[in-house]
């Protein structure tokens, strides 16, 4: 099964905010936001895998990430250059925004794996 990537192109901005809009996938790109590949599974934790699924899949058609098989798992990176190229300054806003509002913050940590948290 291919996933469905949109072109540059056809990355629509109410599609990014409505996928952003939710805390766990507004988690998942402060994850990402930090560079690299990142398995599925070292993403998020305590998240039935079929929750992750819906999630991968609404970041993914939305356009905010890549997602590859790799194995046995798909690797995650987060479209930055496209993103950034259709919506210049968005993403910084939205990250920035999550590193200065203390609910967000709190909403967008809670997920995250042991190691990453900060």
């Amino acid at each position: 099964m291919l996933a469905n990537h949109p072109d540059k192109e056809q990355i629509r901005l109410e599609n990014v905010l409505t996928a952003l809009g939710n805390p766990l996938r507004l988690t998942v790109v402060r994850v990402l936001a930090g560079g690299g590949e990142h398995a599925c599974s070292a993403v998020l934790s305590g998240i039935p895998k079929s929750t992750l699924t819906h999630h991968w899949r609404v970041l993914r058609d939305s356009g905010v990430i890549w997602q590859r098989p790799f194995g046995r798992e798909n690797l995650l990176s987060l479209r930055r250059e496209d993103l950034d190229t259709r919506f210049p300054g968005l993403l910084d806003v939205l990250l920035g925004a999550v590193e200065n509002d203390e609910l967000t913050q709190e909403s967008t940590t809670r997920n995250l794996p042991p190691l990453s948290s900060k």
